[in-house]
Formats: C-alpha cells, sequence, structure tokens
C-alpha cells in the first residue's frame, strides 16, 4: 500500500506521518500525537517487513489513520495481487506528483497514477524509488560534468541542458508542490551563477545565461515568497532585475517588476505593489506577451485593497485591452510560471471585484467564472495556487451575501489542500475567508460561521514552510 501511493522514500512517508498524527492530534483531542514521527531505520523495518512485533500504540493510530486499515494487515506479506486503495484515507492523501488540472477530491488524488492524468514527459526530480532517485543526481552530476568538462569558454551542451532544466522547473513550479522542487531551482541558480562569476560565457552566451539566471531568481523569490518570506523574496526578485538588465531583456524586465507587485501584495502593502506595476507598465514599451496582461491585472489588484474603485476598473479594461492584442513572445514559450493564462486572468479580476466590495454578486459571478475556467484549465494553464485563490475569492463572495452554507463549500477543497501545497498565499486567502467569517458570525446567530472558522484555523496553523527547514 505504501507503493500505490508513492509513498516508498522516507522523507515523503515522514512528512504523511506527521501530517497525519498532527491531523490525529486535532481530531482525536489527544495532545501525545502532536509531533510523532518515525525514524528512517523504523521505517525502512516496516516497509521491508522485518517486524517481528507490533508498533508502539499511538504509532498504530497514526499507520491505521494513514492507510484505513489494520495494523496487522498493514505489517503482513504483501498479497499476491493488487491492493485496492480504501477511500477513508483521503484527507491524507499526498499531493500528485503530475500536475492535476483540477482541485480534485482527496479520494480522486490518492488513486492518480505516477504520471498523472495528462503528463507524457518524463520527470526530473527527486524519483520515488531508488532506481529513480540514483538517475536523478547522476543526471544532475552529469551537467555540472558537462559545464566542467566543456574548458574555458561555455559549450553548447551545456547551455542547452541549463536551458532544458529552466524550462522543465517553469512548467513544474505552477503546478507541483514547493518541497518537490526547491533543491533543483537552488542548484542551478547556482550552477548559473558560477558559470557568469568566471567570466567564461562568450558575449552571446551570457546574455543567455543572465536571461535563465534571472528566470531562476525569479521563481527563488517566488519560491521565498511562498514560504512566507517577503524579505528573501524581494532580495531574489531584485537579483533576477539584474540579471534582465544584464541580459538586456525588455520582457524580462517587466516580468520581474510584476513578480515584485504580487510579493508586496502579499505582504500587505498595497500602495507598494500598484508602484510595482506601474513601473512596469511604465517601461513596458513594445511588450506584446502576456506579461502586459499581468502587469493590468496586478495593478487591478493592488487599488482594489486601496479602496480605489475607478482606479480598478480601469486596470481590468488595460488588461482586457492587453489580452486581444497579446502575441506571445520567449517568455511565454518557457510556459508555466512565465506566461500568464486566461484563467488566472479571471481570478485576477474576480479577486479585485471581490475586495472592492462594491457589487458582492458581480464578484460571486466573476469567481464562479475562474473556479469554472480552472476546473477545465488544460494542463498548460492550470495552477494549484490560483485554482485555490479563485475558490476563496468565491467564499468571500457568498459570506458578502450572507451564504454561509454556499461559502464552506466553495472552500473546502481548499481546506482539503495537504501541507505541501499550503503556500503563504493559499494560507493567506484562506485567513481572509476566517476574518470574514468572524464578521458575518457576529450578525449571525447561527453556529455555520463559527465552525468553518475553526476548520480555517486548523488549516493554517500547519503551512507549507513548516516542511522545508
Amino acid at each position: 500500500m505504501t507503493l500505490q501511493r508513492h509513498w516508498q522514500v522516507y522523507e515523503t512517508f515522514r512528512l504523511r506521518f506527521e501530517a497525519t498524527a498532527n491531523s490525529a492530534a486535532e481530531q482525536e483531542r489527544d495532545p501525545r500525537l502532536r509531533g510523532l514521527s518515525v525514524s528512517k531505520r523504523q521505517f525502512e523495518r516496516w516497509y521491508g517487513g522485518a517486524v517481528k512485533t507490533r508498533p508502539y500504540p499511538d504509532q498504530c493510530r497514526v499507520l491505521e489513520a494513514m492507510f484505513g486499515v489494520g495494523v496487522d494487515q498493514l505489517l503482513a506479506p504483501a498479497p499476491a495481487g493488487p491492493v485496492s486503495v480504501p477511500a477513508t484515507t483521503a484527507s491524507f492523501a499526498v499531493p500528485p506528483p503530475r500536475p492535476v488540472p483540477v482541485l480534485l477530491p482527496p479520494e480522486q488524488t490518492a488513486a492518480l497514477p505516477v504520471g498523472g492524468p495528462f503528463s507524457s514527459e518524463p520527470r526530473f526530480d527527486a524519483g520515488t524509488t531508488e532506481l529513480e532517485r540514483q538517475v536523478t543526481m547522476a543526471a544532475r552530476r552529469a551537467l555540472r560534468f558537462t559545464a566542467m568538462a566543456e574548458g574555458s569558454s561555455i559549450g553548447s551542451e551545456t547551455l542547452g541542458q541549463i536551458n532544458d532544466e529552466v524550462r522543465r522547473l517553469t512548467v513544474a513550479y505552477p503546478k507541483l508542490a514547493l518541497p518537490t522542487l526547491l533543491g533543483d531551482l537552488v542548484e542551478v541558480q547556482d550552477l548559473t551563477f558560477q558559470l557568469l562569476e568566471h567570466g567564461r560565457a562568450k558575449p552571446s552566451q551570457a546574455r543567455e545565461l543572465y536571461l535563465l539566471a534571472g528566470i531562476t531568481s525569479g521563481m527563488l523569490a517566488k519560491a521565498s515568497h511562498d514560504l512566507g518570506n517577503p524579505s528573501a523574496a524581494m532580495m531574489q526578485a531584485r537579483t533576477a532585475f539584474v540579471c534582465a538588465d544584464n541580459a538586456d531583456h525588455h520582457a524580462m524586465r517587466a516580468w520581474v517588476r510584476s513578480l515584485q507587485s504580487l510579493i508586496s501584495y502579499w505582504a500587505g502593502r498595497p500602495g507598494e505593489a500598484a508602484d510595482y506595476a506601474a513601473l512596469g507598465q511604465g517601461a513596458i514599451g513594445d511588450v506584446r506577451g502576456t506579461t502586459s496582461v499581468w502587469l493590468a491585472c496586478l495593478s487591478a489588484r493592488a487599488h482594489s485593497l486601496l479602496g480605489d474603485g475607478e482606479a480598478t476598473r480601469t486596470a481590468i479594461q488595460q488588461a482586457e485591452e492587453a489580452r486581444a492584442t497579446v502575441e506571445p513572445d520567449d517568455l511565454d514559450a518557457f510556459g508555466g510560471i512565465m506566461t500568464f493564462p486566461i484563467p488566472r486572468q479571471l481570478y485576477y479580476v474576480a479577486e479585485a471585484t471581490v475586495q472592492l466590495g462594491e457589487d458582492a454578486a458581480l464578484g460571486e459571478s466573476q469567481s464562479e467564472a475562474a473556479v469554472s475556467a480552472y476546473r477545465d484549465a488544460t494542463e498548460d494553464e492550470w495552477a494549484f495556487g490560483d485554482q485555490a485563490g479563485a475558490q476563496t475569492d468565491l467564499a468571500l463572495a457568498r459570506i458578502a451575501r450572507g451564504e454561509i452554507e454556499g461559502a464552506a463549500e466553495a472552500v473546502r477543497p481548499v481546506l482539503d489542500l495537504p501541507v505541501e501545497q499550503r503556500n503563504f498565499g493559499i494560507v493567506s486567502s484562506a485567513q481572509r475567508v476566517h476574518a470574514a467569517l468572524h464578521g458575518a458570525g457576529r450578525r449571525s446567530s447561527g453556529g455555520a460561521a463559527a465552525g468553518l472558522r475553526q476548520e480555517i484555523e486548523a488549516f493554517t496553523a500547519t503551512p507549507t514552510s513548516a516542511l522545508v527547514r
């Protein structure tokens, strides 16, 4: 059963075990389970079948909660035929290692094959078996060896490999949980910096290498933001802007301004977010890629928090006009985090309208449109964080209309996300719902709002940053 869930890597199993223990501690009001973990040696004994005695009672409780079957069955010799996955384990499903086009119900997520429903390309990440991990480590070592072996200047093979790796990461970032990608991002950034610092690149190569270093630094800025560290995020973003300047890449400069606006927005500095968006728009010139749409949408969100309805509506109109004239550029060609698809635009517009608070019905309809767009999104358009944002905006709109049960339905897929996907933006969005419910609770004598607030408090207590130390 461990193999079916792709938990045979110790770190993955340990994270699941600890998350299940903490959840069980909350549900059963038993503080002894909080913080319960499992050693690598113990895991290997369980996984390898070298168990002579039953685990301690508390460990048994956690294992049974993880798998939905008795511990004696779990530790018994594996049956010859396939084993079905019980639906009762749904709430502790690990996020799929491949892109999933919607916020699937957890029981469906748990049953996904390794390759996911759409993907056909091979992954270049940690892998799920010892052989896969060895292959991955060898590939990374080969990349570094190639960079060294090509001598005093960077060869085409090194540059091509780095380009391929950056493209893989830009596509993966919106779809996979951050702990899966962070090590790869740090390694690629380090390699590009070393090559640039040692002066081994020809002028034409240096420009491309600076662009790749800028994109990687931008993703690490987003990673820092996702872990709730706006200071580190802005530092990485400034590095990305310096790289964009050295590459003399106009669209990349605008993209970094967009990223700085996003970081400021979630850090609670809407005025600064609006200023960064304006900087990007003022310097965008002849940029016709989707970054132009992103900048306008960022401006709309920032001005909505500032309570400026006219500026918000103007920015939404600018986004529509920019979308109508979009000509995908070389940043869009990277895909993933480097492009701004239509579902994401609908989400930003809905959020700006909901936050402005002038028309709750319009906010609800726009949020429903965004949620529907992500439900029907292609693999290239889907992003778990943005879909979660659309769901929380729908919940906020329904709370404003006094529909607490409808809000609970809207936010449910978000509250079902595993810890690995509870990044700073998602947790912040959930906290907005919590704050709105607090006001709704004062206006209503019912307990629905209070119950949902308690669920959100439990959800936000363990963000993704708790896993990345």
